[in-house]
């Protein structure tokens, strides 16, 4: 061993001897709720998606399928993957206006067109079970009439969102919708867009989901 390597490990050994080994001390008892108002909760799950890009539409008292039509003309966008056979799809096919996008059912597995399914669609539609306000999440409760095909493979995701089925914690909304009676196959939770990062750290979006997520508040 060198003289050199002596004396570093001496001047490790001395250091750790003199280093305080107590841990501080945390409070990790659960936190069912914050008790947040309605108003604060959605602000809070505002704040914290959109830091992560998450885009809002506000339709709260209005038609939202004449809300997502025009927001989606504005956009320049060709057509709309949705689900037939779930309240929100349900709702599109009975107001969906004839002009514009092109409403698209999920009615097929994804094996007979899988093709057209990534290439030719521009933006699916979900409903949701909810947002927890305390970390900025939407709940999408999967099912065979809603797969999670429709958030994750479309450029676009577009998330309807009932503001009063906000949640303070995921806790609160386990407990009050009692998930542990039942639990769908995929239970997905989404903040943002889909991104990742290089050994760089260059942020990029869409690599392994919609590059953009619209919420629709109603």
């Amino acid at each position: 061993m060198t003289d050199a390597r002596t004396a570093i490990l001496g001047r490790l050994k001395a250091a750790d001897a003199g280093a305080t080994t107590s841990v501080p001390s945390e409070d990790f008892t659960t936190v069912l709720g914050r008790g947040w108002s309605a108003e604060e909760r959605l602000a809070r799950l505002r704040r914290n998606m959109e830091a992560v890009h998450t885009e809002f539409l506000d339709a709260r008292g209005a038609d939202w399928v004449r809300a997502v039509h025009a927001w989606l003309v504005e956009q320049n966008l060709a057509n709309l993957l949705y689900a037939p056979e779930t309240p929100v799809g349900r709702r599109l096919g009975q107001s969906w206006p004839g002009l514009g996008p092109n409403l698209v059912p999920y009615e097929r597995p994804m094996a007979e067109w899988k093709s057209g399914l990534f290439q030719g669609i521009s933006a699916g539609i979900s409903g949701t079970r909810g947002g927890i306000a305390a970390t900025g999440t939407l709940i999408l409760w999967t099912d065979a009439d809603e797969p999670r095909t429709l958030s994750l493979i479309p450029p676009v995701h577009i998330a309807v969102l009932e503001v009063d089925r906000l949640y303070d914690t995921m806790l609160q909304a386990m407990r009050d919708q009692n998930w542990a009676a039942a639990m769908p196959t995929n239970l997905v939770f989404v903040s943002g867009p889909s991104k990742t990062a290089d050994i760089e750290q260059t942020l990029a979006y869409g690599v392994h989901g919609p590059k953009r997520v619209l919420v629709v508040l109603t």
